[in-house]
């Protein structure tokens, strides 16, 4: 039991095994002995084994439920297109083409829609295959809806799963954590010294860290088309951008500047908004409003009018521009909370030859806005797209070989790719061998048992303990143990509905090895490598597309230039970037790459984001008298972006991280009036970009010793 309790803390895995074995069995057995129906029997346990094996409903348990509710009509549906297209080979593998697309490619929509598609597949798999016969349809749905209601009433009676950490929580956690630091940076610019910031940055690093899609259970992600979870998804970014920004400051130890007074001000107005922020997260608080920060940004900058630093140097100006970009995400981060509950937000102040904005959806429409997901997808650079090509390919593939070869129990051969199947050929080739070799183990059992021939009672009593062992042991003993009982669990229940012998489990082995052989075939000739081969093109576009950004903006800003489509084309491979990471991170790795991969994309969040601030807020076309350093600057900020990705495009792991040139010395002028503080704006976005490509791998430069000590390491903004 200790053992047990160490790999399956809470016994998650045995519970829902038990669950799911007593829904499946009573229905079943209530089909099959009360109302002596095969067919309704089939369904009732495979419908069961669909929703609750097979498919990852995740959530709380009202939103299990609403999961359940939804795939009534959905699995009818396509419990009735299988029956119907089974009628010829021809139809039935066309249908399975395009409908195991659809219900793959769907998943484009949510987590929530990627737990259940697999599930989905199955429902029909099921009835694609022979007899053709329409007339049995009735039964086959009973025997679904059964099994529906029975894992409903399942959900909130028999050992429900404990509802996770809500994702709001771990935000609100980050954002209270973030305050702190906030307001113990004000305190340290104010002259109290380090010791609290020191203090408080350790738990706000970890609170930042929990907010990673590799730290969240499946399906919490804010992952969805929807407007919550896009305003969610940067309320996130944008605090450990915050937060990273609060721990690159405890690197720098310089509390100078003319506008220094009203930057403290300025700062503390900042953590008392995100506190105010936090508190509405945790429950205790009011929804703030962007009032308040609105308020102080204007004051700020019209202190910072009133303010000549002719003579200083530029340097001395950073703490003030550190402190009014804080106090611009601050308001970011309030905005996208207000978009989440649902409450009214103000106009986009984006100017619209740079629109569209950070927030262009709050204005969207619901299906407006899943549509635009859906059609950005239809492309073969999404790995959405790829991913359900690939699967549809390989079950279309399996349909045909089963049906032309007339393989007995042909729907095994589909079921073996569900299962085996991965986004990566390396995946799928590590999956074979345990499921070949537990499917072999389990046959030669099975054959064993049905050679001895026991009468359908004996299947009947002992079917509930090996599918409750068989359903347990694919989290705790991996995959080869899961096909072995499975392969057992299969000839129980056939052997129930018909007389069976050991050609049935001879039928099982054929059927798993041929759905091994066509799932490494479309491994291997569809997009091989997954969401790495993908991700490493779609951010290294990104990062060249931010370096475009850098470029723009400062000749925007500096010289008054006319914005091109920088901004916008950053913005659309951002995201795709955002969604192929996502998939990226549901793969299994088993060896840590080089690369941070939400660092690297937090880079060229930042250049997107901080050049918007630029371009809305700064005046244009007033620092004429330093284009040229400024140009010298962004050249030498975007050729690191470049080099970045070109080291990204190229697999080349000697050019993965950023040129260790130190920047550039340039001679910057003292005499721009107010104007100055602008040029100190841009630097300090300069500067800050130029960080953020160093975060981009924890591997050290070549030749560095391996162990060295490193400063605190800021968090990415994804």
């Amino acid at each position: 039991m200790g053992w047990l309790r160490r790999h399956d803390p809470g016994l998650v895995a045995v519970r829902r095994a038990a669950r799911v074995t007593i829904v499946a069995c009573l229905g079943f057995y209530l089909s099959r002995y009360v109302l002596d129906n095969a067919v309704m029997a089939t369904y009732a346990l495979f419908g069961a084994v669909a929703l609750g094996i097979l498919s990852q409903i995740t959530g709380d348990r009202a939103r299990r439920l609403r999961t359940l509710a939804l795939m009534l009509p959905v699995g009818s549906v396509l419990i009735t297109l299988g029956t119907l297209l089974s009628v010829h080979l021809a139809t039935a593998t066309l249908g399975m083409l395009v409908l195991g697309f659809a219900v793959s490619f769907v998943g484009v929509g949510g987590s929530r829609l990627v737990g259940i598609a697999a599930g989905s597949q199955l429902l029909y798999i099921l009835p694609s295959f022979p007899p053709y016969d329409p007339g049995s349809l009735g039964w086959r749905l009973l025997g679904f809806v059964l099994a529906v209601a029975l894992l409903a009433l399942a959900e909130v009676l028999l050992w429900p799963e404990p509802d996770p950490r809500p994702y709001r929580d771990r935000l609100r956690a980050a954002v209270a954590s973030l305050a702190v630091c906030l307001d113990a940076v004000a305190d340290d610019w104010a002259g109290g010294g380090r010791d609290r910031l020191a203090a408080a940055l350790p738990a706000a690093l970890d609170a930042s860290e929990e907010l990673r899609p590799s730290r969240l259970p499946p399906g919490q992600t804010p992952a969805s088309a929807s407007r919550r979870d896009r305003a969610l998804t940067i309320a996130a970014a944008t605090t450990r951008l915050l937060i990273g920004r609060a721990a690159d400051l405890t690197r720098r130890d310089e509390r100078t500047g003319p506008d220094l007074p009203a930057a403290t001000a300025l700062l503390r107005e900042v953590a008392g908004c995100v506190a105010a922020a936090g508190a509405w997260l945790g429950g205790t608080g009011p929804l703030p409003d962007t009032d308040r920060m609105t308020a102080a940004l204007t004051g700020f900058r019209a202190v910072r009018s009133a303010t000549s630093p002719d003579g200083l140097p530029v340097e001395n100006l950073r703490l003030g521009s550190t402190a009014l970009m804080l106090a611009e995400w601050a308001t970011s981060l309030v905005t996208a909370l207000r978009i989440a509950a649902g409450a009214p937000v103000p106009p986009d102040r984006t100017p619209p030859e740079a629109r569209p904005g950070l927030f262009w959806f709050a204005h969207e429409s619901e299906p407006a806005l899943y549509w635009r997901r859906v059609r950005g997808h239809l492309t073969p650079r999404s790995v959405f797209f790829q991913g359900a090509l690939r699967l549809a390919l390989a079950l279309a593939a399996a349909r045909f070989l089963a049906g032309f070869f007339d393989l007995s129990h042909g729907f095994w051969v589909l079921l073996t790719i569900l299962t085996v199947l991965r986004t990566t050929a390396a995946e799928t080739r590590s999956t074979l061998r345990p499921a070949i070799i537990g499917t072999t183990c389990g046959a030669l059992l099975a054959a064993a048992i049905l050679v001895v021939g026991f009468p359908p009672l004996v299947y009947a009593v002992v079917l509930p303990v090996v599918m409750v062992v068989g359903f347990s042991a694919g989290p705790l003993l991996g995959a080869g143990a899961a096909q072995a009982l499975f392969t057992l669990v299969i000839s129980m229940v056939f052997a129930q509905l018909s007389p069976a012998d050991w050609h049935l489990a001879e039928a099982r082995l054929l059927d798993v090895a041929v759905g091994a052989v066509v799932g490494i075939a479309a491994g291997l000739v569809a997009w091989p490598r997954g969401g790495s081969g993908e991700l490493h093109r779609s951010v290294a576009e990104f990062l060249a597309d931010a370096a475009g950004v850098v470029r723009e903006t400062v000749r925007v800003v500096a010289e008054g230039a006319r914005p091109g489509d920088a901004l916008p084309r950053a913005r659309r491979t951002g995201l795709l970037a955002e969604t192929t990471y996502a998939l990226y991170a549901a793969e299994r790795h088993p060896k840590q790459g080089i690369v941070d991969w939400q660092a690297t994309l937090s880079a060229g969040h930042h250049a997107v984001r901080g050049a918007e601030t630029l371009v809305r807020d700064c005046p244009t076309g007033r620092l004429l008298s330093c284009v040229g350093p400024l140009d010298q600057a962004a050249a030498d900020v975007a050729a690191r972006f470049e080099h970045v990705a070109l080291g990204l495009a190229r697999r080349d792991r000697t050019a993965l991280t950023a040129p260790t040139l130190p920047p550039p010395v340039l001679d910057w002028p003292t005499d721009l009036g107010p104007d100055l503080f602008h040029l100190s704006d841009l630097r300090v976005w300069l500067d800050g970009l130029r960080g953020d490509l160093s975060r981009v791998t924890d591997a050290p430069p070549l030749g560095a010793p391996a162990a060295t000590a490193s400063p605190p390491r800021a968090p990415s903004a994804t």
